[in-house]
Formats: structure tokens, C-alpha cells, sequence
């Protein structure tokens, strides 16, 4: 047992509650949540090292032994995503203070950001399927809250359809979720693990896990599950659209991952076939959207769509090789979509407009903008030696050993097309005719790049430094495709 699981989960709900008593004190508002996000990275990068070093660490909350009580677990792919998320928060809270508005940060801004935290985080360390859909309903509560804060037409346009989507959704979670107990009589991930192992997965937990897959590729924005994600997340401000991109649909895939390689793992030809295919159909619709767009954040949204499918690709293989890739490109996406959500934020408030048709020039006055949205560009691609190439070779590579060439050859040709739709925005956005001159800009970029610098910084050193960051990736990959560590690690204690 180790108490050091909790602190990332405890540290922003208290931070969260709080705030609300301080909602009128703006500096003081920022200055804690700051201070919150920066404790939480700092507990969740030893907790990485603690994991790496010492092997799965795990809670159980209120000393019931799992199965039985409640159990929060650490394996080296959960810490990794809650380092990540911690800070991506860090980086969207700073680029808040000069962008969200005050009237917004009255209304509980960071304590709802405090909240999502909780939610994200949570959902990540959960070791039981049912606290998976408690951390989710916290996480999609908060982003409710986010999606409609400021009140304007578009968001409460969107809110309406993307609540409707998530309460559908977590219905069909909670159903799936009896479905599953009454079959097994268990909840704990490790237990069901080891019971559908000794019994083997019969037909009726295949149709489950099927369930599961429509509900958590609802969350993820899978094919054709992601008719809802475009709109909702082009709706809100732009450091809150960072969060939801980095963070939120990054949890259906981490649900898609660990379900898939911890429960349902049985009859690979048939639940990862499926999985295989829909990442394919994945692939194509975000190209197709980041192509067609001129909006910068619709093609920005639509690459989430693309990644999604990428990611899966490497998931559906099943091999240690195409994982560690999956993990990897998990870490470099929820890093490069951020950055580049905040930048391209950046180009809408100087010009006043998301449209790339009415932007040019910017690049005479903002050259420090205009190339680090260029390195972004590129690291997204998959150009080496940065981040987005060595995850993306790892699935490739898992996917010919796997024989599955038609899926491996579209992830490399996604390649060529993604770098196609955001060089599309680099071209036509920086370059050409200057439509604005500096006095005719619609504001200013100070306070807004640095929150970026971080994050492209991050995502450079990802790439560059891959040989020493690779065996954190292959470890958790390792685990992930053997389920006897992770079961070992929370019911021997209980046996």
C-alpha cells in the first residue's frame, strides 16, 4: 500500500473547494491554482520514478483488501498520463490568466479546472470499473460546467448536444457495468481480470465488451462515435478547448487500452479486429475534416479525431512494440495538441477571427509565433527526429510485425496528410499578404506564448531524448501486455 496514489487526486479536489470560497479574489484564485498544478506535477513525477523503481504502487482506500474495498492503482501507463495531464494543466492555467477573461474567472473558473483535474486524474488511477464511471461522471460535470461558462450563443448551442451525448453515454456505462458484475460478480479490474481468465470469455462477455467499446469510443471520439466532437470543442475559449483536447477524449482512450488489454483480451481476432478497423475508419474521417477545414481550430480538433485512430491502431495490434508506440504517441498528443491549440489561440487573438482566409502576414510581426507554430507543425507530423515520429514508428513497426500492412501503410500516410493541414495554416496564416497591420490587431500575444513555449519544449525534448524516456514507454507497455503484474500487485495482498 502507498498513500502516495491518492496525493494527485486529493491535491486539486481540495484546491477546487477552496476556490469556491475565493471566487471574487482574482490574484489569489490564480495563484493557488497555479501552485496546486505545480505541487501535483511535482508528486506525479515521483510517483513515475516510484513506479519504474519499484514496481506498481496501489491504495486501498479505507484498508478493505481488493477485491472487496476500493483500490487506487499506479502502474507506469497510468502515472505516466497523470504527469502528462498535470502538466498540460499547468500550462493551459497560465495561459487563463491573459486569456479567459475575468468575468469567466468570477464564476469559479479554476476551481472547475481543479475539478477536471480530479475527474481526469482519478480515472486514470482507478483500479475498480465502477469508480472508473465515478471519476468519469466528475470529469464530465466539470467540462458541463467549462463548456458553457461566458454564456455565449455558440457555446450554449453546443452544450446542448454535448451534454445529451455524455448523459446517453454514461447510461449505456452504467448499464454495461451491471452487465458485467452479474456475469462475474466482481468490479475490481484485477479480479475481473483473473475470473474471465479462469472461466475464458464467453459470448456474453464478448457482447460486453463490445458495450464497453461503444461507450468508452463514444468518450474517445472513435468512428463513427465522434459526430459530437467538432462543434463542442470548437465552441469554447481557447484555453479550455486545449484542456478538453488534450485531456478529455485521452481518457476514452486510456478506458479503450486497459480494458482491452486487462479484461477483454481473449479473442483478439474478433473484439481487437473490430478495434483495428473502427481506428482505421478513425483515421480517415480526421484527415478528411483537417483537410476540408479553414476554420484553424476545426483542423486542429479534427487531427484529435486522427490521433485517436493512430493510437488505437497501435493498441489493437496487441504487441509490446506497437503499445510502447501507443503509450509514447498518447504523451506527445496530449502535449502537441495542446501547444498547438494555444498557439493557433494566439493567431485568433490577434486577428480577431479563426477563419484562415481572412489571416496572413502575421509572421512580420510575430516571428517568434509564427516558428514555434512551425516546429509544432512538424512535430505533429511525425518528422524526426521529434516526438510524433518515434511513437508513430513503434505502431507502424508493431503493426508489419502483426501483418496487418493496409493499417500500417495509412498511419504512414497519415503522416503526409497531417503535415499537409496544419502546414495548410502555417502557409496561408504566416506567410502572404499581411492583412493587419500592428495597430489594426485585433489584440496582443503577451502572457499567451510562453504558456506554449513549455509545452513545445516538452514535446522537442519527448523526441530528441526518446532513448532515455523509451524504457519508461516499454515498461508500461510490458505491462499492460501481461496482466499477471498487475493482478499480482493489488490481490496478493488479499490472498
Amino acid at each position: 500500500m502507498n498513500n502516495l496514489v491518492i496525493i494527485p487526486v486529493l491535491v486539486p479536489l481540495l484546491t477546487g473547494i477552496l476556490l469556491i470560497f475565493f471566487n471574487k479574489n482574482i490574484p489569489l484564485q490564480r495563484g493557488l491554482s497555479l501552485i496546486s498544478a505545480i505541487i501535483t506535477f511535482f508528486v506525479s513525477l515521483y510517483l513515475v520514478q516510484t513506479v519504474y523503481t519499484e514496481g506498481i504502487q496501489h491504495l486501498q482506500v479505507g484498508s478493505w483488501k481488493a477485491p472487496f474495498g476500493i483500490v487506487l492503482v499506479a502502474d507506469l501507463f497510468s502515472a505516466i498520463l497523470v504527469l502528462t495531464t498535470t502538466f498540460v494543466s499547468i500550462a493551459c492555467i497560465l495561459y487563463s490568466f491573459r486569456s479567459i477573461g475575468i468575468e469567466r474567472e468570477k464564476f469559479y473558473y479554476y476551481s472547475v479546472v481543479q475539478f477536471l483535474m480530479v475527474g481526469v486524474i482519478g480515472a486514470f488511477l482507478t483500479g475498480d470499473i465502477f469508480n472508473l464511471f465515478v471519476f468519469f461522471e466528475v470529469m464530465l460535470m466539470a467540462s458541463y460546467v467549462l463548456i458553457v461558462l461566458g454564456g455565449t450563443k455558440i457555446q450554449l448551442q453546443e452544450s446542448i448536444k454535448y451534454i445529451l451525448v455524455n448523459v446517453v453515454s454514461s447510461a449505456l456505462f452504467v448499464i454495461a457495468v451491471a452487465f458485467l458484475y452479474s456475469v462475474t460478480g466482481t468490479l475490481n479490474m484485477a479480479h475481473l481480470s483473473q475470473r474471465i481468465a479462469e472461466s475464458g470469455q464467453t459470448g456474453i462477455l464478448t457482447v460486453i465488451a463490445i458495450l464497453f467499446l461503444i461507450v468508452f469510443g463514444l468518450k474517445g471520439a472513435i468512428f463513427p462515435l465522434f459526430f459530437w466532437l467538432p462543434g463542442s470543442y470548437n465552441s469554447p475559449p481557447t484555453p479550455i478547448t486545449a484542456l478538453f483536447g488534450a485531456l478529455l477524449t485521452k481518457v476514452g482512450v486510456y478506458s479503450i487500452t486497459r480494458v482491452f488489454t486487462l479484461i477483454f483480451y481473449h479473442e483478439p481476432s474478433f473484439t481487437h479486429q473490430i478495434l483495428g478497423l473502427l481506428a482505421g475508419f478513425t483515421i480517415v474521417v480526421g484527415l478528411i475534416g483537417a483537410i476540408a477545414y479553414w476554420d484553424v481550430k476545426k483542423i486542429i480538433i479534427y487531427n484529435i479525431i486522427t490521433a485517436v485512430g493512430v493510437i488505437l491502431f497501435g493498441v489493437s495490434t496487441l504487441s509490446v512494440t506497437s503499445l510502447s508506440g501507443s503509450v509514447f504517441y498518447l504523451v506527445h498528443d496530449m502535449i502537441i495538441k495542446a501547444a498547438l491549440f494555444l498557439l493557433v489561440g494566439a493567431m485568433i487573438v490577434i486577428t480577431g477571427t479563426s477563419n484562415l482566409k481572412k489571416m496572413g502576414g502575421l509572421i512580420k510581426h510575430h516571428p517568434l509565433l509564427g516558428w514555434m507554430f512551425f516546429v509544432a507543425t512538424i512535430t505533429l507530423a511525425g518528422v524526426p527526429p521529434l516526438s510524433g515520429f518515434v511513437g508513430k514508428l513503434l505502431i507502424v513497426k508493431g503493426g508489419f510485425q502483426a501483418e496487418n500492412y493496409i493499417l500500417s501503410g495509412l498511419v504512414l500516410m497519415s503522416s503526409l496528410l497531417v503535415l499537409y493541414s496544419v502546414l495548410k495554416i502555417f502557409m496561408n496564416g504566416f506567410w502572404g499578404e499581411t492583412k493587419l497591420s500592428k495597430h489594426e490587431e485585433k489584440g496582443t500575444t503577451n502572457g499567451l506564448i510562453f504558456p506554449a513555449a513549455i509545452l513545445l519544449s516538452l514535446s522537442i525534448a519527448l523526441g530528441v531524448g526518446a532513448e532515455f524516456f523509451y524504457p519508461y514507454f516499454q515498461e508500461a507497455a510490458e505491462t499492460l501486455m501481461d496482466p499477471s503484474i498487475y493482478i499480482n500487485a493489488i490481490l496478493k495482498e488479499g490472498n
